[in-house]
């Protein structure tokens, strides 16, 4: 992915940040990881009974007590412990204050990291009210990486009119759209140069705190100076909220998908108001066989489409196609413009 990453602090915020939240044998395999390693690394996992894993771009590795070990045989094998300390460090000794967090399955920390969890549902009314003896853990450790979004700025700004154009971004699993909706945020909420004005009002709507990176409400990753946050808040709502109260001169979010997100969309739209998304995806023929999404792209909302891919490394920018006339007005196979 192009932009800046500052490999150091990636390194630092895990030892400072994710660290202190292990249990204590797994906290000292972790910390004591060799900088080139623990710099790449993107997950931590910790499952009950089975080796002790990080994940990293392109790989895996199996840690032991030592450090990487070449087979699972060979290293440490999590146990109960080690799950009930990490999780009476991460709720603070009060587990039952994050019953919410825990139905809906995640739990975000300082530093804008994410953990995943897995375990007993207990279901409700074909809900699931809370989950129950967790046996799962994957700390996603939150990266910044600013200037991704400057290339692609400049082909979803209307200059003529100073406005930011409607715009999808799209990419599988784990593509970088995150990363660049973050970085798109600052940009024109910080008025980037490019701009050529002051920045613009922008309001997220972060369903799942990946965008934000909101600890306690509280941003925890750059999204810039005139950007208000609804965190945890689904799509929908959150988007109608931001449009009765917060003024938005841009909205942006995460992975829509179902039919009220796409109704809010058109809500944002024919409000004037600028709309940056995201879903999963490979290709335009893919999303348009998709009820939900094809019904946008066939009325034309989105007047820039966005490709990411893996292909090297995430966010790896693939295409930017002009949504209306499907005309293509960047690919990386081209060599750019």
């Amino acid at each position: 992915m192009e932009g800046e990453l500052s490999v150091t602090d990636t390194g630092n915020n895990i030892r400072k940040q994710i660290c202190p939240l292990l249990a204590p044998r797994v906290r000292f395999i972790v910390e004591n990881l060799p900088d080139e390693l623990l710099v790449k690394t993107e997950e931590i996992r910790l499952r009950h009974s089975r080796p002790l894993i990080i994940i990293w771009a392109g790989g895996e590795s199996y840690l032991g007590s030592d450090g990487p070990v070449a087979t699972p045989w060979e290293a440490y094998k999590v146990d109960g412990e080690d799950l009930e300390k990490t999780l009476e460090l991460l709720s603070g000794y009060s587990l039952y204050a994050y019953e919410e967090e825990l139905r809906q399955g995640y739990l975000t920390v300082p530093g804008g990291h994410r953990v995943g969890l897995a375990g007993r549902a207990v279901v409700e009314g074909g809900r699931i009210k809370v989950l129950r003896d967790i046996s799962s853990l994957n700390f996603r450790v939150a990266r910044e990486v600013k200037g991704v979004g400057e290339k692609v700025l400049a082909f979803i700004l209307d200059r003529r009119m100073g406005r930011i154009l409607h715009t999808l971004v799209i990419s599988p699993p784990q593509g970088g759209k995150t990363t660049l909706l973050r970085d798109l945020a600052r940009l024109i909420s910080e008025g980037a140069g490019i701009l050529g004005q002051s920045g613009k009002k922008v309001g997220i709507v972060d369903e799942r705190s990946e965008i934000a990176g909101c600890y306690q409400g509280v941003p925890q990753l750059d999204v810039g100076i005139r950007t208000d946050v609804l965190d945890a808040c689904p799509k929908a709502e959150g988007i109608m909220l931001m449009l009765r109260s917060l003024s938005p001169q841009v909205i942006i979010t995460d992975e829509i998908g179902r039919g009220e997100d796409a109704r809010a969309i058109e809500e944002a739209i024919h409000a004037g108001v600028s709309v940056i998304a995201s879903a999963h995806g490979s290709s335009l023929e893919e999303l348009c066989q998709r009820p939900i999404m094809g019904g946008l792209l066939q009325k034309n909302y989105f007047e820039r489409l966005i490709f990411l891919s893996n292909s090297r490394g995430p966010g790896t920018l693939e295409m930017i196609i002009e949504g209306e006339r499907g005309l293509p007005l960047y690919s990386a196979r081209h060599g750019g413009e």
